[in-house]
């Protein structure tokens, strides 16, 4: 991905806005690493585009409220898949 700093971090910001995506999908889908995606959306994005970064801002705060549920939630799948192995 070879865009400039400014362009990359609103096209990640306008889809963590768009997908409600965590970081972690949003480097995923971008091919960048998360450290990427987070420098780009709250340090960058902030000077390029105020008003985008107050709903990325805002999305990361319900996704980092919300990931003991979904940590909790994928070890439950995890020890019920482990479960219907071994039956």
């Amino acid at each position: 991905m070879n865009l400039s700093d400014d362009t990359r971090c609103v096209l990640l910001g306008e889809y963590i806005v768009d997908h409600k995506a965590t970081v972690r999908a949003c480097a995923k889908e971008f091919g960048i690493s998360k450290s990427t995606v987070h420098k780009d959306v709250s340090v960058k994005l902030k000077k390029v585009n105020p008003s985008l970064y107050l709903k990325v801002k805002e999305i990361l705060q319900i996704n980092k409220n919300e990931r003991h549920i979904r940590g909790g939630q994928a070890t439950k799948l995890k020890y019920a898949n482990k479960s219907a192995v071994n039956t």
